[in-house]
């Protein structure tokens, strides 16, 4: 067994000042072909499938967030308490329990109950006149934001400032962000704390089909959710429900413009809109990096992790990892599901709501948008947290 540390491993700077969205597949690809490990700045990135399923799937690793706010300061305040009691953090029984609880909210079946609302959101951002839009701003950016308001229960007026602090309190997962821009996400998570007590408040003197009364009403043998957890629930569904689809869906439209047979294909058979989906999310995973800690020490393909050590595991080469992975292609057949929402027991509580999102754009917009190009380059954020698209204007023929 050799001890992690003592390998001589190939550099991966997933935070460096040159790494751009248009280099970055690149270089990973490079990187990757020297081994199934690299060094990052914080962490050793872990780049082929079997070993990422290892780690996110492990009883002995779990998400770092308590260890990487410390490393930035971060030790109390609204931020520090939603970090300390998200679910990504609980382990064990704690988030078991969690889990058991809120799962039925979350299933394929719950989702498609929103799937009428999404439509009518659509229909509402649509302009049947318009041959040309900025994506993000028209449609990318407020749908989610509708939808997770609909949800919610919270009035629909809402969704732009739900909008705006699902986009702060989502840094914490951002490094440059931490560094850049710490008040103002703390300031966002007072804000949204106070929000959803009032919502919350007011959804316990009239139950309704939400997601609010849902986990209000939550039980399993007389076990309940508490005011804390109800409330923590609340803001992780607000955090990582809104910016997440906003950004898979505004890459979605660019893969597209690129890809213009694709789209066609889409548009000629809408049934493809699940597969359309399950590949945009393997080919340009918003989340390019899932974060582990080795809670003991941790032994992989001949290779010691003591305890305290962190890895990012890389969905990006994961999800590429086959003979025609670099290509993109909504009808062909892949094994195994993409690790953009990760694999084992925090596996993304609220993946079934966003591929049922991404499923009702894509059918919506594909037979409305023929020809579809982009016009001029797109604006890509960067791959730290979640990689998005700042702006997209793309153009298309009348149907």
């Amino acid at each position: 067994m050799t001890i992690v540390t003592e390998l001589e491993l190939p550099v991966f700077d997933y935070s460096a000042p040159d790494l751009t969205p248009e280099s970055y597949h690149g270089r990973l690809a490079e990187v990757a072909e020297q081994g199934w490990l690299a060094q990052g700045p914080l962490s050793y990135v872990v780049l082929d499938r079997e070993a990422g399923e290892f780690f996110l799937r492990s009883r002995a690793t779990a998400f770092p967030g308590r260890e990487i706010a410390e490393i930035f300061g971060i030790a109390s305040g609204p931020l520090w308490e939603h970090i300390d009691a998200n679910i990504l953090n609980q382990t064990g029984d704690r988030h078991r329990r969690l889990r058991r609880l809120v799962g039925p909210a979350f299933t394929p079946r719950a989702a498609d109950w929103w799937r009428p609302s999404m439509r009518e959101f659509l229909d509402r951002l649509w302009d049947p006149a318009a041959t040309s839009c900025e994506f993000v701003g028209a449609v990318a950016r407020p749908y989610p934001s509708l939808t997770i308001a609909a949800v919610l229960g919270a009035p629909l007026d809402d969704a732009p400032k739900l909008h705006e602090w699902s986009n702060w309190v989502q840094r914490q997962f951002d490094i440059r962000s931490l560094s850049n821009d710490l008040p103002r996400i703390e300031r966002a998570a007072d804000e949204v704390y106070e929000y959803v007590e009032t919502l919350l408040d007011k959804r316990r003197a009239a139950l309704s089909d939400d997601l609010l009364s849902a986990l209000l009403a939550a039980e399993d043998d007389g076990d309940r959710l508490s005011h804390a957890e109800c409330v923590n629930l609340v803001l992780n569904v607000l955090s990582g429900g809104i910016d997440t689809t906003q950004a898979q869906l505004a890459h979605a439209l660019r893969l597209f413009a690129e890809h213009p047979a694709q789209w066609a294909l889409l548009a000629r058979d809408p049934g493809l809109a699940g597969c359309a989906v399950e590949e945009v999310l393997r080919y340009e995973p918003i989340t390019p990096f899932t974060a582990r800690i080795c809670v003991e020490q941790v032994e992989h393909r001949g290779v010691v992790f003591p305890a305290g050590t962190i890895v990012a595991i890389c969905a990006e080469r994961a999800n590429r990892e086959s003979p025609t992975g670099e290509d993109f292609d909504i009808s062909a057949e892949r094994d195994g599901r993409p690790l953009t929402f990760g694999a084992g027991s925090h596996y993304c509580l609220g993946a079934n709501l966003a591929r049922a999102e991404l499923e009702e754009a894509l059918t919506f917009l594909a037979p409305r948008m023929p020809d579809l190009a982009l016009d001029g380059p797109p604006e890509l954020a960067g791959i730290e947290g979640i990689y998005g698209v700042e702006s997209l204007s793309l153009t298309w023929t009348s149907p």
